[in-house]
């Protein structure tokens, strides 16, 4: 019978099926968590999965609604027209007869994806670009009929010394509604001191904020008082464009080559910051619409796609991007539902490679304030990097690709219930010991763990404990020769199982097998390489400080890192994570002007080094390979 590929997104999980198996089959098949309360009988509707349209390279499908059938009369009882146009179907009602690719939605993923972005305390000196001025103005007569706009313009010159205003041309159009509702007082927000983006009825003191963190992978957004600082809420989710690409080059490609591809990915970003806007919004119990200012980080690809500039030429050499220096926006006309004067303030750009997200991690650790030679990796699916002190900066950027997310790792998934995150082999025995997210327990002690894959940072501890136990050796190359049940040849290449069957989720051993080390052999060869080089550069042999930066970052193990060769040699002492750090610069951008400004002065002063020019990139990238380098 016929075989067709399958590629669930955004989980990233992919395997073959048969012809005319369900979605919903396939979905279970390949350990894809899929919402489905009835059972697959088509009366619950919790199943709406998206069938994409397009050529997708980097799986080699060219996927179509004319890949599959379904029964539309189910359909049409849980489906929108809309969403019927946008290709949505229910899993359970829909057969496969062609290769495809299916878009997962967050309400129908039945373990939603753990995005860790939360946010981190640091001190920010608070000076806003919104400030807030209460004022109280005259009531209009007949003998003093001045216009509401001059008249309130006059009062913010008496009263604040506020001169050379303009008003918001949406904020123009209901003023004289506010300001009767308050009784001739009112609380007007003035972005820069330059323009009214916001009036409102009496004494309002309070103001809120959105600072945004657009990475790859996963977006992550944080309310904020911009009268107090504190973060309100923070609301986090895959970046919907995962479903037409995991790593930005194939965003790229289908931006450039498909039809509204960029149109395509520019609603997908938008869609998820309303809906993230509109989730931090309810926590903190306001209206989406009193967020009066926003700000964005994201790397060069994210960036463009974001502000729906096209991408194309960042995948061209020399790799140019439309624009270095940082943005503003009216937030309306990116089509995110806000403050209707809102503004939007994207930060800067180093290079094609090292985008605005680079650049938040840079003034959030400020190395060129430090005399410490400070090594700042943030890990993801690209890898960005900056080394250097006050006396100078370099950067540079790695393509890891996703396989430290589990993308390329044949067992590996993103970070959601059940993914093995922690483990620990015994070098005598090379019995696992391993955790799962959404269970305190080791698999010793619960024998009911239920594993359904292995995430990054599992895959940092599988293959640093698996080189330790001398089931690989320095090249990467399975050891056949140790005695364990666990390590076998597989169909077609050894392989080492890290959790039994039984104690998954999925009916199949999780195994890590010889391709999974050569992809994490790779990335972190291209991480290490970026760091070697910087510091030939600098004519530097080590550095004082590794700071890894980063949600994934964050969850580790240094060790683990340490051991497989991820960076250069540094006393573990002085190697520790910082968490979101790209996101504490977008935090930081939105509760102080100044720091803006130092963005855009810091951008245009770090030397970008496009590593692939080195002349021994080639000789340092196949040392790096080894473990640990």
């Amino acid at each position: 019978m016929k075989q067709y590929n399958i590629v669930f997104q955004p989980s990233g999980l992919r395997g073959k099926v048969l012809d005319n198996i369900t979605i919903l089959d396939a979905a279970r098949q390949l350990g894809v968590s899929l919402e489905s309360v009835c059972g697959g009988k088509g009366n619950c509707g919790k199943c709406k999965v998206r069938i994409e349209e397009g050529n997708f390279a980097k799986y080699k499908i060219n996927s179509s609604i004319s890949a599959v059938t379904t029964r539309e009369e189910v359909n049409y009882r849980f489906l929108s027209k809309q969403q019927m146009k946008q290709n949505y179907l229910l899993a359970c009602q829909t057969k496969i007869h062609g290769d495809v690719v299916v878009f997962i939605p967050e309400e129908s993923r039945k373990g939603q994806q753990v995005v860790r972005k939360e946010a981190t305390t640091r001190k920010i000196k608070l000076n806003p670009v919104i400030k807030k001025y209460y004022v109280e103005l005259t009531a209009a007569t007949l003998h003093d009929a001045l216009g509401d706009h001059e008249r309130l313009l006059a009062q913010l010159e008496k009263q604040y010394k506020l001169t050379g205003l303009v008003m918001d041309y949406p904020v123009l159009i209901k003023l004289q509604g506010i300001v009767r509702q308050g009784g001739w007082k009112v609380t007007v927000s003035v972005w820069k001191g330059q323009e009214i983006v916001g009036v409102e009825p009496g004494q309002v003191k309070k103001g809120y904020g959105f600072a945004v963190d657009i990475g790859t992978t996963t977006v992550a957004g944080y309310l904020c008082d911009l009268t107090t600082g504190e973060v309100l809420a923070t609301e986090a989710i895959m970046n919907p464009q995962v479903a037409y690409g995991e790593d930005v080059m194939s965003r790229i490609g289908y931006a450039t080559k498909e039809k509204n591809g960029l149109k395509k990915l520019n609603d997908a970003i938008i869609d998820g910051l309303n809906e993230i806007a509109a989730g931090a919004a309810k926590k903190a119990g306001i209206k989406r619409s009193d967020i009066i200012d926003m700000a964005v980080v994201g790397n060069t690809c994210i960036h463009h796609l974001f502000l729906n500039l096209p991408p194309q030429y960042l995948g061209k050499s020399p790799f140019t991007p439309a624009i270095h220096h940082s943005v503003n926006v009216k937030a309306r006309d990116l089509g995110l539902k806000v403050a209707a004067g809102a503004y939007v303030h994207v930060l800067p750009n180093e290079a094609g490679f090292v985008g605005a997200d680079n650049v938040g991690v840079l003034i959030a650790e400020e190395p060129y304030n430090q005399d410490e030679m400070l090594l700042i990796i943030d890990i993801g699916t690209n890898g960005e990097l900056i080394l250097g002190n006050r006396k100078k900066l370099l950067s540079s950027s790695c393509a890891t690709g996703p396989a430290f997310e589990g993308a390329e790792i044949r067992h590996g998934m993103r970070a959601s219930a059940g993914a093995i995150e922690k483990l620990k082999i015994d070098p005598k025995t090379k019995e696992v010991q391993f955790k799962v997210i959404g269970n305190d327990k080791w698999n010793t002690e619960d024998k009911n763990i239920g594993a359904r894959g292995i995430c990054g940072s599992g895959i940092f501890d599988a293959a640093a404990q698996m080189f330790l136990a001398g089931i690989f050796d320095k090249s990467g190359r399975f050891d056949m020769k140790v005695k364990s049940p666990r390590l076998r040849m597989g169909e077609k290449e050894p392989e080492f199982v890290i959790a039994w069957a039984k104690e998954t989720a999925i009916n199949q051993d999780i195994a890590i097998v010889q391709k999974d080390i050569r992809a994490i052999q790779l990335a972190k060869g291209a991480m290490y390489s970026g760091a070697r080089i910087m510091m030939n550069r600098l004519g530097i042999d080590k550095v004082d400080r590794v700071i890894l930066a980063g949600a994934f970052g964050s969850f580790i193990d240094k060790t683990s890192a340490a051991v497989i060769g991820l960076f250069p040699d540094c006393d573990r002492k002085m190697v520790y994570a910082v968490g979101n750090a790209a996101g504490d610069g977008a935090r930081m951008a939105l509760l102080n002007i100044d720091k803006r400004d130092e963005a855009d002065y810091w951008a245009q002063r770090v030397e970008y080094v496009e590593l692939t020019l080195e002349p021994n990139f080639n000789s340092i990238f196949t040392k790096a390979l080894s473990f640990p380098h």
